[in-house]
């Protein structure tokens, strides 16, 4: 019988690089991401009640118990899965919220992917894509657990092997807003497609982060301190700002000097996530 008790992480995600190619007709963007993981995230305890109630402990600021996409992504794999079975669960939050890191989409695959094995779904990883795809485009990634190159809103994903650097995180103080970024006439929306393999050197930018960076002075100020020892990048629509490193001493070394005024973190990438390394060592 599974432990009716889990504790599973939720890691945060890196784009590498993001090009939007146009805006649909249904207003969603056509991009084109690579998608990474680190070795670091929130981490989600669940306990299996017995009387169906789905009950969220942790209190975010400024979202409703069912407006929250751990309660949400819950309540939508109970109902369609017809499982009579309730949860407790509680998050150790240390993600940012609208940094481009993925902490809401990771929440989001981390509590599917764990109540399918406590509730004893047997759903496939496909099934759970898809009902995570419509909570966010970038939960499927999450459930998926491998990094990724993403095509259409991001759902279309193709498994790729990036090399696994070191990163220097860094999280202005500041919450971007993605339909903000995406609704500003100054973003290029007409990058050309790029062939998955290799994502050619120098093609790593990110269409984003001109138009974040003339509106959020913080995360100008951030790209800039980085970028006077690596390649500073901006990951999604923001906050966050990103350089990587051969060795966790270097990237150590540049956290020590800039982290007096800005937070941050050093975490290695990963091509899987330490969820599904964690998943596996349940099997």
């Amino acid at each position: 019988m599974t432990a009716a008790r889990l504790t599973l992480p939720s890691p945060a995600k890196l784009n590498l690089m993001l090009h939007i190619l146009g805006r649909r007709e249904d207003g969603y963007h056509e991009l084109q991401t690579l998608f990474q993981f680190v070795d670091y995230g929130d981490e989600i305890t669940f306990a299996v009640r017995d009387d169906g109630v789905i009950q969220l402990h942790t209190e975010f600021a400024g979202v409703p118990h069912d407006s929250n996409l751990i309660v949400r992504a819950a309540k939508m794999l109970q109902q369609q899965s017809g499982c009579t079975l309730g949860i407790d669960i509680w998050i150790d939050k240390v993600l940012p919220m609208g940094g481009g890191i993925g902490g809401g989409s990771s929440n989001a695959a981390t509590t599917l992917l764990g109540l399918n094995h406590l509730w004893q779904l047997g759903w496939d990883e496909d099934r759970l894509a898809a009902l995570g795809l419509s909570l966010g485009a970038d939960v499927p990634v999450f459930v998926r657990g491998h990094a990724a190159f993403a095509e259409g809103v991001g759902e279309k994903l193709t498994p790729v092997d990036p090399e696994e650097p070191w990163y220097l995180v860094l999280v202005p103080q500041v919450s971007v807003s993605t339909a903000e970024i995406f609704s500003d006439p100054l973003l290029t929306r007409n990058t050309p497609p790029i062939k998955v393999r290799p994502v050619p050197e120098g093609n790593s930018r990110n269409d984003c982060l001109p138009v974040v960076a003339r509106r959020y002075p913080e995360v100008r100020n951030a790209l800039d301190l980085l970028g006077k020892f690596t390649e500073a990048k901006l990951t999604g629509t923001g906050s966050c700002v990103f350089g990587g490193f051969p060795s966790k001493a270097e990237a150590d070394k540049v956290s020590a000097l800039l982290t007096e005024t800005l937070t941050g973190f050093v975490a290695k990438g990963s091509n899987v996530s330490m969820l599904h390394r964690k998943l596996q060592s349940l099997l």
